[in-house]
C-alpha cells in the first residue's frame, strides 16, 4: 500500500475517534481561558510563554473563516492536528525503519498513549504544538535517510515555528544544533537552516520587545513562578519525580515500552548520528518535564514522547521481532487496558477515596480514561457556585469572564451550562 495513502487513512481514523471522544463541556485546567481568547475575538500580539500566539491566533482565524463559535473551532484545530500528528508518526518511522507493520503499529501506540489522546479530546495547545514537533523531526530524518537538501531547511522552520506555539521547544534546540553540526559540510544549508531558525527565534523578541515588554519575555510568565519553584524542591520530591516520569512513560507506552528500550538501543548500534541527534533533545525534555513544578507536568514529555514512539517503531522493524507482525494487532486493545485499569482502581479503596476527593472534575474518568465525552464542565461548576477542595482560582476567574461574554450574546444560564 502506497505510505501516503495509509497516512491518509490513520488521519481519518484518529480524526473520528478523537473527534467521538472530544469534550462534551469545556473541561477544567486552562481550557476555559484559551476558548475565552478565542471567543473575545482579539488577535493574540504578544508572544509570552503562557500566550501560545499561533495557537490562539489560528483557532481565531478558523473561527472567523468558518464562522463557527470559539469551542468548535478549537475542538476541529485539536482534534484535526492530533490526527495529523498520528499520520506524521507513521511517515516518519516508515522513512527511518522501511517496514510497513512496525509504521503502522508504532502510530497506533503513539495515538492511542494516554497523554496524547487525552490531550487531542480537550482545549490545549499540545496536540497542534505536536504536530509541528513530528513535522521537525520527520525533516531531519528525511535529511539522513534520503539526502534531501531541503529537509535540513524545514527542519529549522518547523522547529522555528514551534516556538511560537510554545516555547517549551526551545529545549529541541541542541537536537537541531547536533544535527546541523553532521551536516556542516553541506555548508550552504547548514547556514541557511541556522538562519531560519534564528529569524523566527528572534522574532520572539523582537515583537514583545517593540510592545515595550522584557527581553526575558517570551520566555517567562508573570502569573507563576514555575522554573524557580522547580529548582527548589527536596532531595526526596526530586526522587518521586524521577519515578513519576516513569510511571507516566509506562502508562502511556504499557507493553511496548519494552520496544522502545530496544529501538534507542538499536539506533546507537546501527545510526550513531541520528541517535545523539535525537538524545540531545530527548534528555532535555524529559529532565525539564520530570522535574517542573506544575501539577499538570505529564503534558510537558509530549515532545519526548514523540522521539519515544520512533523509538518503539524502530525496535518493532529489527528483524529479531519480524515473528512479532502476526501480534501487532495488540496495539488496538490499548483503549481496553484503560479501561481495565479504571474498573481495577475502582475496586481498592485509594482508588475510590482518590475518585471521591477529585470528584468535582470527575474523578478517576477525568485522570485514569483518556476520552472526554459526557465528563463535567468548568462553565456549570462555576454558575453552580460549586466548591473545590483545592485552589482553582486561576479557572473560575476565566469562566465568569467567559460566562459574561456568553451572556452579552444572549445565551441563558441553561444554554451555558451544556457549554
Amino acid at each position: 500500500m502506497n505510505k501516503y495513502l495509509s497516512a491518509v487513512f490513520l488521519f481519518i481514523i484518529f480524526l473520528g475517534i478523537y473527534y467521538f471522544g472530544s469534550f462534551s463541556k469545556i473541561p477544567f485546567a486552562d481550557c476555559v481561558g484559551f476558548v475565552l481568547s478565542a471567543e473575545k475575538g482579539i488577535w493574540e500580539t504578544t508572544a509570552s510563554a503562557t500566550s501560545h500566539f499561533l495557537y490562539i491566533n489560528t483557532v481565531i482565524f478558523i473561527k472567523n473563516l468558518a464562522g463557527i463559535n470559539a469551542i468548535e473551532a478549537s475542538r476541529f484545530l485539536v482534534v484535526s492536528s492530533g490526527a495529523a500528528t498520528v499520520s506524521v508518526i507513521y511517515l516518519t518511522v516508515k522513512s527511518i525503519s522501511k517496514t510497513e507493520w512496525a509504521s503502522l503499529t508504532a502510530a497506533f501506540i503513539f495515538g492511542f498513549s494516554f497523554s496524547f489522546w487525552r490531550n487531542a479530546e480537550i482545549v490545549e495547545v499540545y496536540t497542534y504544538n505536536s504536530l509541528w514537533v513530528s513535522l521537525f523531526f520527520f525533516s531531519m530524518i528525511k535529511s539522513v535517510i534520503e539526502k534531501k537538501r531541503i529537509y535540513i531547511l524545514l527542519s529549522s522552520l518547523f522547529l522555528g515555528i514551534s516556538l511560537w506555539v510554545h516555547i517549551q521547544n526551545i529545549l529541541l534546540i541542541p537536537s537541531l544544533l547536533v544535527f546541523l553540526f553532521y551536516f556542516r559540510n553541506e555548508k550552504k544549508y547548514a547556514v541557511a537552516s541556522l538562519f531560519i531558525f534564528a529569524a523566527l527565534f528572534s522574532s520572539l523578541f523582537i515583537l514583545n520587545i517593540s510592545q515595550g515588554l522584557p527581553f526575558k519575555s517570551p520566555y517567562s510568565s508573570d502569573q507563576g513562578t514555575w522554573v524557580e519553584d522547580s529548582l527548589k524542591k527536596s532531595t526526596v520530591q526530586y526522587v518521586k519525580d524521577f519515578f513519576q516520569s516513569f510511571a507516566y512513560l509506562i502508562y502511556n507506552f504499557n507493553v511496548f515500552t519494552f520496544f522502545g528500550v530496544a529501538g534507542v538501543l538499536m539506533l546507537y548500534k546501527t545510526n550513531r548520528k541520528m541517535f545523539f541527534v535525537f538524545a540531545a533533545g530527548a534528555v532535555c525534555v524529559y529532565g525539564f518535564s520530570t522535574f517542573y513544578a506544575v501539577s499538570d507536568n505529564y503534558v510537558f514529555f509530549l515532545p519526548f514522547n514523540i522521539i519515544f514512539a520512533l523509538s518503539i517503531g524502530y525496535g518493532l522493524s529489527s528483524a529479531k521481532y519480524a515473528r512479532l507482525r502476526r501480534f501487532s494487532w495488540v496495539c488496538l486493545l490499548i483503549p481496553a487496558g484503560y479501561l481495565l485499569f479504571y474498573k481495577v482502581a475502582f475496586l481498592t479503596e485509594k482508588g475510590k477515596e482518590f475518585h471521591t476527593s477529585k470528584e468535582y472534575k470527575g474523578g478517576l474518568d477525568y485522570y485514569v480514561l483518556p476520552w472526554m465525552n459526557n465528563n463535567v464542565g468548568i462553565l456549570e461548576f462555576t454558575i453552580d457556585k460549586k466548591q473545590a477542595p483545592e485552589p482553582i482560582e486561576w479557572m473560575t476567574i476565566s469562566a465568569v469572564e467567559y460566562i459574561k461574554v456568553l451572556k452579552s450574546k444572549g445565551y441563558t444560564e441553561e444554554q451555558i451550562r451544556k457549554l
